[in-house]
């Protein structure tokens, strides 16, 4: 298996990609912490298939959009797996606001969960990497709209676009240190969160109709990239974004 004996944490593996990339990570051999911060029964779920595979497992809840929650978070997975070799930042939040709309609040919250806690839990696993002497590999869970403008999402699309500077800076300054820093961008994937658009025709149509595959991608799509940036399979690639898309990014147009 090529990730035995790689330690990994997930952050928002309760449900939907997290959690297909939780479970992908331990099908292909790695111990799994799964984060959640307020879907306990699911992730503790998500624990119990991990353990049922024969791997390792821990359910750490925290609100990762407060910074020594998530700096707590990293210490709580380090005391569960003894270390944390992969670290996958997943968790993300996006909330539709008119520009002239937005209040500082929504502002800060959209930003604090999708660029600040990335960048905090990226800082606490490398410094017990480097402390270590060990590598590591670092992948964040971006979007499209890291290079696709989304209106009505500024902060969103913001959050996403930081994102990705962050990954190409940090993949220069660490790859001496032996830690890879990768992005994957997911397009427009079916999970529960989009469950009112999957069942309604008239919401559905024309986004497919912006997908030349024809179809929404899958959970599972995500998480076996992750798995591969994971792996030693990818030893040779850092500061890059895979984009999961059915190609959307060079055919999306707003109607």
């Amino acid at each position: 298996m090529k990730l035995e004996g790689r330690n990994a944490l997930v952050t928002g593996a309760g449900r939907g990609i997290g959690a297909a990339i939780a479970l992908r990570l331990a099908a292909d051999g790695a111990d799994v912490v799964v984060n959640y911060l307020d879907d306990q029964d699911e992730a503790e779920g998500i624990r119990a298939q991990i353990e049922a595979m024969g791997r390792h497992s821990a359910a750490l809840r925290a609100d990762i959009s407060n910074v020594a929650q998530a700096q707590r978070l990293m210490e709580e997975a380090i005391t569960a797996l003894s270390e944390i070799d992969i670290l996958v930042n997943n968790a993300g939040i996006e909330k539709r606001a008119p520009f002239l709309d937005i209040t500082p609040e929504q502002y800060q919250a959209q930003i604090a969960v999708d660029l600040s806690a990335p960048f905090f839990l990226t800082q606490a696993f490398v410094r017990q990497r480097v402390a270590a002497r060990r590598p590591g590999s670092v992948i964040n869970i971006s979007s499209v709209h890291e290079d696709l403008p989304f209106p009505h999402f500024t902060a969103y699309c913001m959050a996403k676009g930081g994102l990705k500077m962050m990954m190409r800076n940090l993949a220069i300054e660490l790859a001496s240190c032996g830690i890879r820093v990768n992005n994957v961008a997911p397009g427009a994937i079916a999970t529960p969160i989009n469950r009112t658009l999957l069942s309604d025709p008239k919401l559905l149509k024309p986004l497919l109709a912006n997908i030349p595959m024809g179809r929404m991608g899958q959970p599972d799509e995500v998480a076996s990239v992750v798995s591969f940036l994971a792996s030693d399979e990818a030893s040779y690639i850092t500061g890059t974004t895979i984009v999961v898309d059915g190609g959307l990014l060079w055919s999306y147009s707003e109607q």
